[in-house]
């Protein structure tokens, strides 16, 4: 492919991903409201999804520290959103799963950020959504594929 093209496509690349973070993260935030921030829904929605996980779980699935988590956490926890579990067997590992109130407030956002995408992604046909999601999989496949490259060298 010619240079040119290549650098057109990556200048587009970059301009519509950063368009599309900014303004999605914008629209989740204006649906959970000041119940949560949006780094707290997704670490909800991690949770629920896992049934319980640890920090370090959390850090290596959100690529941050584990100091950045603890502090989420530890807000989450004050509030009565996380329930901290320690091992039976191994006292060093803690647990971390929703409390009811936590599964309510994360059900109540869901559902409002559910009916967000559900208005976004019915302006597609079936065909071209699909076809959108597949290749978007596939480039997360790729940065994970990339990132694994790095982390050997």
């Amino acid at each position: 492919m010619d240079k040119k093209i290549i650098q057109e496509l990556i200048d587009r690349y970059v301009s519509v991903s950063f368009q599309v973070q900014k303004k999605a993260e914008y629209l989740v935030k204006g649906q959970i409201g000041d119940d949560l921030t949006n780094d707290q829904h997704y670490i909800l929605r991690y949770i629920h999804q896992s049934n319980d996980c640890t920090s370090t779980e959390l850090a290596d699935a959100f690529e941050v520290n584990k100091s950045a988590i603890t502090a989420i956490i530890n807000r989450m926890a004050d509030r009565g959103l996380i329930q901290r579990t320690r091992d039976v067997n191994d006292r060093r590992v803690v647990y971390l799963t929703l409390t009811k109130e936590g599964n309510t407030l994360y059900g109540n956002c869901q559902e409002k950020v559910q009916l967000l995408v559900e208005s976004i992604i019915t302006q597609f046909d079936e065909t071209e959504i699909t076809t959108f999601i597949n290749t978007y999989e596939k480039l997360a496949q790729l940065l994970i594929n990339k990132k694994q490259e790095e982390r050997e060298e």
